[in-house]
């Protein structure tokens, strides 16, 4: 049996990989961005000086023929289903089962000059390519769009000290998705490293130079003109999916999928960024373009594929990236307006560089959710006390637990504690400092 894979980020790979675990078929990786697989979330590091293109590569490049994994360094323009072939340029390639694992494209909503030269986003080597090709000399750089991608970007140009403005619509740097303190947070963290960020600001259009470069863009809500050599568009992405319409397969906001991660076509199945669930477990999105996420299906698809049928699962939600300096994880259900059933202590140090946050449910007191910006807790612990609805004091009792920064650094689980008792009236103490005051007695008696 013949499995063809377009594309090769991190689900395609990974279900290259176990399929070769699993069994014997040919299997043949397919991508026209590059070769060989490398971690996508290293290209900032690559302009910034601090790894090479090679350095980004897990795998030795003899790898994938010892592994028996056909690579193919082409563009497919048109999937024939019913036939069971592509087509590229110059070939035809037949396939008896199809892992479409496609990635995102960055989002444009029509701006007049988005398709200008100088303007590019943030998702594949090319558009790392494009930020070299620019940068030489570049007098200022605009950012179209905030989260994590926008942050990225604009901290890569602050890395060649080159001025950077951004644009982004909401009113706190990504409000939508943090609370509101983590996002004030992050929106004076932003201000501290010199970038010019300027909040509830939409883009209007990109100017031309009259040769097809962009040269400025105007603000809509103002009319400002910011004179500018770059333009990264990073308001988010979407299912790299457009030319799949008109083929028949079953699309919606990405390529839909069962939990088996199987399409509407026989023998077709979608995985990572492309593929849109059916039905989303609870509390979960249907697509989500997360590389923990796009690693999971690459290993569920390979499995029921080899006719051991599984369903996909994700899990506890998790995310972690970095603010400039800031590093963030998030571990289940953290919401930038909870219901009503949700409460949360919050503690925040008094230079505005690191903040806790704990959500619980108001009523049954289970863990909810774990909000962390410049400290980092143990997955594996975070992950067992909401799978296992840990009720909320017993978390705080044990919380040093799930600290993960190195011996020595300063730990602040007492000061959520003591949050909490002032928000319930409550006199819980950690098991650490129970522990101590024990100690303590037994000396002085």
């Amino acid at each position: 049996m013949h499995i063809a894979i377009i594309g090769n980020g991190i689900s395609g790979v990974t279900a290259a990989r176990w399929l070769r675990k699993l069994s014997d078929h040919k299997i043949t990786l397919i991508s026209s961005e590059s070769k060989y697989f490398y971690s996508r979330t290293a290209l900032m590091y690559i302009y910034m000086g601090h790894m090479r293109q090679k350095d980004t590569q897990p795998y030795e490049q003899e790898f994938w023929a010892k592994n028996r994994i056909d690579l193919v360094h082409d563009h497919v323009n048109k999937i024939d289903f019913d036939q069971k072939e592509l087509h590229f340029k110059e070939a035809v390639m037949s396939y008896d089962k199809l892992i479409l694992a496609l990635g995102s494209k960055s989002n444009k909503f029509g701006w007049p000059g988005q398709d200008l030269e100088g303007v590019g986003g943030l998702y594949h080597l090319q558009d790392l390519e494009n930020m070299e090709r620019y940068s030489k000399n570049l007098s200022r750089a605009v950012i179209v769009g905030g989260g994590l991608i926008g942050i990225e970007m604009a901290e890569m140009f602050v890395s060649r000290n080159i001025p950077v403005t951004m644009l982004v619509r909401e009113e706190s740097y990504w409000n939508n998705v943090l609370p509101s303190e983590e996002s004030s947070m992050i929106s004076k963290h932003i201000k501290h490293h010199g970038i010019d960020l300027k909040l509830a600001s939409n883009l209007d259009q990109i100017i031309d130079d009259g040769t097809g470069k962009a040269v400025a863009v105007l603000v809509k809500e103002t009319g400002e003109k910011i004179d500018c050599g770059y333009v990264g568009l990073t308001a988010g992405v979407s299912p790299n999916v457009g030319f799949l319409a008109n083929t028949g397969i079953d699309i919606g906001r990405g390529i839909k999928v069962n939990q088996y991660l199987e399409t509407s076509i026989p023998d077709v199945y979608a995985i990572g960024d492309c593929a849109e669930q059916q039905t989303p477990m609870p509390g979960r999105r249907a697509v989500e373009a997360i590389w923990y996420t796009g690693r999971m299906m690459g290993e569920t698809v390979a499995y029921n594929i080899c006719d051991q049928k599984i369903a996909y699962d994700p899990g506890i939600w998790f995310n972690s990236a970095k603010f400039l300096d800031i590093e963030y994880q998030v571990y289940g259900t953290v919401l930038a307006k909870p219901p009503t059933n949700h409460a949360s202590i919050y503690w925040e140090d008094k230079q505005g560089e690191k903040s806790i946050r704990l959500v619980y449910d108001v009523n049954s007191k289970e863990i909810l959710g774990f909000n962390l910006m410049g400290i980092r807790y143990r997955h594996e612990v975070c992950e067992q006390w909401l799978r296992e609805k840990t009720n909320i004091e017993s978390v705080l009792q044990s919380l040093s637990l799930a600290n993960f920064d190195p011996e020595f650094y300063k730990m602040y689980e007492s000061e959520l504690i003591q949050q909490y008792n002032k928000q319930t009236g409550k006199n819980i103490q950690s098991k650490s400092t129970r522990s101590w005051n024990l100690v303590h007695q037994f000396l002085k008696g």
